[in-house]
């Protein structure tokens, strides 16, 4: 027997989450989607299938009022679309995972979900956007191996443009708290209106975030110091072996900074035998160009009236509302 819980409760949705969430990636952890979810404050809808006293199935949502849709939970938002990637429809089976589907309201839209394989078998995705990994261990853990792959061609003239940073004098500083907020105004500079940062809710989250890593001791701060002045500066969260770049800054004045600091994190990786580093979606004309490699994420959309009521299903007990 089946039973469906629709909860518009944030604590209550905390305590589904912290229950029933698959812990696989920076972006599950409840206290990194909470950052989020206090400063845009957005109402939960949290649908989960019970059955047996068990959770079989759980889809996330928040209402987003002013785009007239319910996104995935946290419902945090720049230019009306979701930010936070690798969402989930956790499900034992197709059959529930389609019921969470059916009892989802009109105009969802699930973005930057992570291929759910078996479970969707049937269902129409679209391509959202693409996300680019490293894997150290496919050069095994040398980073010598990693720029052996890229064209002679490539390697002499990435080397003259390094060369050219490195004649003033390269250094590098690590985990300086305040470096976070340097990134932020160095983003800011160089994308103005386009930058996430430029929405006040999205950079006091982002600030919340950057905090709460530092706490928990999963933040990691690079910052590239070019004849003595800062240069560039990335921020990214280490947790389950996984090195998340999650965003970052550079100084115009410095041409290459970029690729600069980008090598530096995959030369870490290495040395440190991390089993993953994820730049993220968007490509920024410098991914493939890395060889890394591509992993498509995708969007789920609902734009039917018809889900506006629960459907006719065997087993259906009963709908609580917490």
């Amino acid at each position: 027997m089946q039973k469906i819980l629709i909860c518009r409760d944030t604590d209550e949705a905390r305590r589904l989450w912290q229950q029933n969430w698959p812990q696989h990636c920076l972006f599950d952890l409840w206290p990194v989607r909470a950052c989020f979810d206090r400063v845009y404050e957005r109402p939960p809808y949290f649908i989960v299938v019970h059955e047996d006293g068990q959770c079989r199935g759980m889809m996330a949502l928040s209402w987003i009022a002013e785009e007239s849709y319910f996104g995935h939970f946290p419902g945090e938002c720049w230019h009306g679309q979701t930010w936070l990637e690798q969402n989930k429809i956790p499900a034992v089976s197709p059959a529930v995972f389609q019921l969470l589907w059916d009892l989802a309201p009109a105009n969802t839209n699930i973005r930057y979900l992570n291929n759910p394989g078996r479970l969707a078998n049937g269902f129409q995705f679209s391509l959202d956007e693409v996300g680019y990994l490293f894997y150290p261990r496919q050069v095994d853990y040398a980073f010598d191996q990693y720029w052996q792959g890229f064209s002679g061609k490539s390697r002499k003239k990435i080397n003259r443009e390094l060369k050219r940073l490195e004649a003033t004098g390269v250094t590098y500083r690590y985990d300086c708290l305040s470096d976070v907020d340097l990134m932020l105004r160095l983003n800011l500079d160089s994308f103005g209106s386009e930058s996430y940062f430029s929405d006040p809710r999205f950079l006091a989250a982002f600030s919340d975030l950057a905090a709460w890593l530092h706490d928990n001791e999963l933040l990691r701060v690079t910052t590239v110091l070019i004849g003595g002045e800062v240069a560039a500066v990335d921020m990214g969260a280490v947790w389950n072996n996984t090195y998340s770049v999650l965003a970052g800054g550079t100084r115009s004045e410095f041409p290459g900074v970029a690729k600069l600091i980008n090598f530096h994190h995959l030369a870490w990786s290495c040395r440190q035998r991390i089993a993953l580093v994820d730049f993220l979606c968007g490509d920024f004309n410098w991914k493939n160009r890395f060889h890394l490699a591509p992993r498509p994420l995708y969007q789920m959309k609902k734009t039917q009236p018809d889900a506006q009521h629960l459907p006719k299903a065997a087993g259906l007990e009963a709908v609580y509302a917490v």
